[in-house]
């Protein structure tokens, strides 16, 4: 089983080693875990995945390898710990519902009627075809659809009532494959692709390898410095504030924190829906500070990577017309700017928090990707390593 395990993960495209898959089967033989499934869900999790991205998949395999250890037969009941049991009484019950359960028998009842009750079959009708018989009805402690205070749930995809105090056959995992959106740590994972170090500055470093062959040379010591190593990548990135970004401003906040950590050269501005002559830096004082786009042009060089951050919705006519924003009068269409600072940096990218399953609807989503020559990527963590891949190129 163990073996399958494996062949089942790389099938996946989860990238396990079989040196991991070994230290896996030592930590086993050693007993570094007691016998049990979740015990051995833990402990194969740390072992064998390597990357966040992965342990979605990773999940999906366990669940279908191992799909059916946790069920409770006639011999396991006996060895599920009743201070466990006891633990999810007073987790899910109310002092009421303890009561009807003390009433009925407790727990080892409850925990004798399962084993029981599978004994017969899952789903299997009585004699009488009574629905209270075979587990489906409201008040039957075990099966579906059922709302009694000591039900355990089984065979049912999800809960009706909320009421089952155990659910043998339902796996929780929060996914965090790389479709999902993203979080700070993810974020900064994925912006280190975007790295150039260099030894840059004053020599306040100390180079060991520089030291030992100097005092070897000189026959005394002889200390060596050196320019501390840095990420030189330049960025500037605009983020798209207000309007229908109101709903991203979570994500979009924990971008902007990530690339103040990943970045030490980084710098950003704000625009609204689309660029035009004038961005800003405060939104407070966005109507009587604004910095002049053209001055922003002939400032930064072209080794700076621009990124904006934005869903790109709003009306083609902010785009493609003059006077087409919708809070001054603009002179140039916004298509202009976006040509003008395409043309002046190499490397653009455009990060869309809006699933990128509904750009299609959005008429001008599609104008602005024909206008970056369609280097708009979605705001998750795959969208955003294909953004830096991008931005390196």
């Amino acid at each position: 089983m163990f073996m399958r395990f494996f062949t089942e993960l790389r099938s996946a495209k989860v990238p396990v080693t079989l040196k991991e898959y070994l230290m896996l089967m030592e930590g086993m033989d050693k007993g570094v875990i007691e016998r049990r499934v979740e015990d051995f869900y833990y402990l194969s999790r740390a072992a064998l995945v390597k990357d966040e991205r992965h342990l979605d998949r990773f999940d999906v395999v366990f669940g279908h390898v191992f799909k059916g250890l946790e069920l409770v037969t006639l011999e396991q009941a006996r060895d599920i710990p009743a201070e466990w049991l006891k633990r999810l009484t007073e987790s899910f019950l109310t002092e009421a519902e303890k009561k009807e359960i003390e009433a009925m028998g407790g727990f080892d009842k409850l925990m004798e009627m399962l084993a029981e009750r599978m004994k017969q079959g899952r789903g299997e009708a009585g004699e009488d075809g009574d629905e209270n018989t075979r587990g489906a009805g409201r008040n039957f402690p075990i099966g579906a659809d059922g709302y009694h205070p000591e039900g355990v749930r089984i065979g049912q995809d999800k809960g009706r009532h909320g009421r089952a105090i155990k659910v043998w056959d339902k796996r929780e995992y929060k996914n965090l494959d790389d479709t999902v959106e993203l979080g700070t740590r993810n974020i900064k994972i994925a912006l280190r692709r975007l790295r150039k170090f260099a030894r840059q500055g004053a020599p306040d470093e100390l180079d060991m390898k520089g030291t030992i062959k100097e005092t070897a040379n000189h026959g005394y010591l002889d200390l060596v410095m050196r320019p501390e190593r840095r990420n030189t990548v330049k960025v500037l990135i605009f983020f798209d504030i207000g309007g229908s970004m109101d709903s991203h401003i979570r994500v979009c906040e924990e971008l902007f924190s990530a690339a103040r950590t990943e970045f030490k050269t980084m710098e950003f501005f704000y625009f609204h829906n689309c660029l035009y002559e004038g961005v800003w830096k405060d939104n407070r004082r966005r109507h009587t500070e604004k910095i002049d786009t053209w001055d922003l042009i002939h400032k930064y060089g072209r080794d700076y990577k621009l990124i904006f951050v934005g869903d790109a919705t709003m009306s083609p006519y902010e785009i493609t017309y003059p006077g087409g924003s919708v809070e001054h009068w603009n002179e140039e269409p916004g298509a202009v700017w976006m040509d003008r600072v395409a043309s002046t940096w190499d490397s653009v990218a455009w990060l869309n928090p809006t699933p990128m399953r509904h750009w299609t609807h959005t008429p001008s989503i599609g104008v602005m990707r024909q206008l970056l020559h369609d280097r708009m990527f979605p705001l998750t963590i795959q969208g955003l390593d294909l953004a830096m891949r991008e931005l390196v190129r």
